[in-house]
C-alpha cells in the first residue's frame, strides 16, 4: 500500500502471545542462589501463597518484545498520522519537550523532597502559572488540577465558594448546548441544576436568551470561545457584563484556546475562571486517561480562592509553598501536579516566545479553513458561511441521499489510512463531522486528507455498500456497536 502523508500503514496480523509459547523457555536467565532460598510459609498468609505456577506464557525476550512492539503499531497515534479529531484534540509533541521531560534530575525527584532540595522544579512551576497568566489575561493561575476537566472542576469549587462568602451560593448554572459536555457533570458535581441556553440561528450564543435566564438564582454561566461549532463568540463582552451584572460569573472552557492565542485573551473579553487543556494548546500528551494537566486561572476576585499550597516568590528571590491561605478551596491535587506536563508547557512556552504562540494561532485557523474550502463542495457546514476558527464542523446531510453516514465516513477513512474525526458532535448538528488539523500538520496532509473524504462523498454515489462495509483493511472488520454494548462479551470463553 502507497504510503500518504498524515496516514498511517496497516501491519500484520498478530496472535495471542499464549500460541507463541514454548514449553520451558524464559525470557531471563538469573545465576543460581548464593544463599538458601526464603520459604514464603514463614514470612507470608497461607492465603497468599501460590499453590500451582501462574499461567503466564513462556517466551524468550526477543519474542516478548517483538510482540508487543507489533501490537503498538496497531495503535494510531499523532507520532504515525494526522490525528483530525476535533475539539481536545492531540497535537504533534515536540520531541525536545519529551527529552526535557526524561532528564533524571526532573524525572528522578522524590515528591517528598524538601523545598529547598528542588527549587529548580518550584521555579519551572511558578514560570508556567505566570506565563499561562499572561497568555490568558488571568491574574492568577494554579497548576494543580491534573485534566481540563479537573481544572473546569476547580474553577466551579472556586466560584461557589466566592458566591457563599458573598452570602448566597445560588443554585442554577447556564451552559450552551454548544458547550463540552463535561460542564454539566461539573455544575452536578458542584451540586447546581443546569439550565440549557439555546444556539442561536448563527450558531452563536442567542443574547436575548442569556439576558431571560440570567437571575439571582444562576451562579455562573459556562461556555466554550471558541465554541465546539469552531465559530468565535463575537458577543462574548456582551455576554459577560449580562452576567457581571446579574452577580453571577463567567467560566470560560479554555479547551479552545489554541485558536486565539496572541490574538485575544478570555480575561480581557470579561471571563472570570478558565482551564487549559495542556495536551492541545501546550502540546504535551495526553490519552488513554493521562498524563494530563489542566491548569485553572481566575480574575482577582477569585485569586483567594485558589488550590493550595501555592508557589510564591520571596523577597530574596527563593520562592515557597505558601500554605496559609484561610479563603483556598484547598489541594485538588496530591503535591503541585503532573510536574512532567509542567515542565513539557515550560520548554514550548519558552521555545515559542510570544510570537510563535501568535503564529501557532494563525496556523491552526487558517488550516482549518483552507480543510473548510477543500471538502465545501462535497459536504455540508452549517454554521458560519464556509468561514470558522480552529475546526470545521462538516455533517452528512449532502450524503442522505445515498443512504451513506457519517459513522460510514469516519469508517472508510480508517481504510485510506487516517484515523476518523470526531462524530456525531457537537449534538446541536445531525450527522456532524467535527475536523480539527490544529497548526502542526503540512498543507499536503490537509490536501490528502480531503482528498480521501471527497473521494468517499463520491463513493457514496456510485458504490455505496462498499462504505457500509468499511473498514476492510484493518485487523478487525466493523464491528455491530448497538450489539457490542448491549451483549459485551467481556471474557474469550
Amino acid at each position: 500500500m502507497r504510503h500518504y502523508p498524515g496516514t498511517t500503514t496497516l501491519g500484520f496480523e498478530e496472535p495471542l502471545i499464549f500460541d507463541y509459547q514454548k514449553t520451558g523457555v524464559s525470557g531471563a536467565s538469573l545465576p543460581e542462589l548464593q544463599v538458601p532460598a526464603a520459604n514464603p510459609s514463614e514470612s507470608l498468609p497461607a492465603a497468599l501463597i501460590r499453590t500451582e505456577a501462574a499461567a503466564l506464557p513462556e517466551l524468550s525476550e526477543s519474542e516478548t518484545v517483538r510482540h508487543f512492539t507489533r501490537l503498538s503499531t496497531w495503535n494510531y497515534s499523532v507520532d504515525l498520522g494526522f490525528y483530525p479529531l476535533g475539539s481536545c484534540t492531540m497535537k504533534y509533541n515536540p520531541k525536545v519537550n519529551e527529552w526535557a521531560a526524561r532528564l533524571p534530575r526532573a524525572a528522578r525527584m522524590h515528591p517528598y523532597a524538601p523545598v529547598a532540595a528542588v527549587q529548580p522544579a518550584i521555579e519551572i512551576t511558578y514560570e508556567v502559572e505566570q506565563m499561562l497568566a499572561e497568555v490568558s489575561g488571568m491574574a492568577e493561575v494554579s497548576v494543580q488540577p491534573s485534566a481540563g476537566a479537573h481544572g473546569e472542576l476547580a474553577a466551579m469549587m472556586m466560584i461557589r465558594k466566592a458566591l457563599k462568602q458573598r452570602g448566597n451560593p445560588r443554585k442554577k448554572v447556564l451552559i450552551p448546548d454548544t458547550a463540552h459536555g463535561t460542564n454539566p457533570a461539573t455544575s452536578a458535581l458542584n451540586g447546581y441544576a443546569v439550565e440549557s441556553i439555546a444556539t442561536g440561528a448563527d450558531g452563536l450564543i442567542d443574547l436575548a436568551s442569556v439576558a431571560e435566564k440570567m437571575n439571582e438564582d444562576v451562579a455562573a454561566l459556562m461556555l466554550t470561545n471558541p465554541n465546539t461549532l469552531g465559530l468565535f463568540e463575537q458577543n462574548i463582552k456582551a455576554v459577560c457584563d449580562i452576567v457581571h451584572e446579574r452577580g453571577g460569573f463567567v467560566f470560560g472552557d479554555g479547551a479552545n484556546l489554541n485558536a486565539i492565542m496572541g490574538r485575544g485573551r478570555p480575561g480581557d473579553f470579561g471571563i472570570d475562571a478558565m482551564q487549559f487543556n495542556l495536551h492541545k494548546t501546550m502540546s504535551t500528551p495526553h490519552g488513554g486517561g493521562g498524563p494530563g494537566a489542566g491548569p485553572v486561572g481566575v480574575c482577582a476576585e477569585l485569586v483567594p480562592f485558589l488550590p493550595g499550597p501555592r508557589p510564591t516568590r520571596q523577597a530574596d528571590g527563593q520562592i515557597v509553598l505558601q500554605s496559609d491561605l484561610p479563603l483556598s478551596i484547598g489541594r485538588v491535587r496530591t503535591f503541585m501536579g503532573n510536574f512532567g506536563v509542567v515542565l513539557r508547557t515550560w520548554v514550548y512556552l519558552r521555545e515559542m516566545g510570544a510570537k510563535g504562540l501568535q503564529h501557532a494561532s494563525d496556523m491552526a485557523v487558517l488550516n482549518a479553513n483552507y480543510l473548510a474550502r477543500l471538502i465545501a463542495d462535497h459536504y455540508h457546514i452549517p454554521y458560519g458561511d464556509g468561514r470558522c476558527m480552529h475546526e470545521v464542523v462538516a455533517s452528512d446531510r449532502t450524503l442522505a441521499d445515498t443512504g451513506v453516514t457519517t459513522l460510514d465516513v469516519a469508517k472508510a477513512l480508517i481504510d485510506r489510512g487516517f484515523h476518523p474525526p470526531t462524530v456525531y458532535f457537537p449534538l446541536v448538528v445531525k450527522g456532524a463531522l467535527m475536523i480539527e488539523p490544529t497548526e502542526t500538520e503540512s498543507r499536503e496532509t490537509i490536501e490528502t486528507f480531503a482528498a480521501s473524504l471527497n473521494e468517499i462523498a463520491e463513493l457514496a454515489k456510485t458504490d455505496p455498500d462498499a462504505l457500509r462495509a468499511a473498514p476492510t483493511r484493518t485487523h478487525r472488520r466493523r464491528f455491530d456497536e448497538a450489539l457490542a454494548a448491549r451483549k459485551p462479551v467481556l471474557i474469550a470463553e
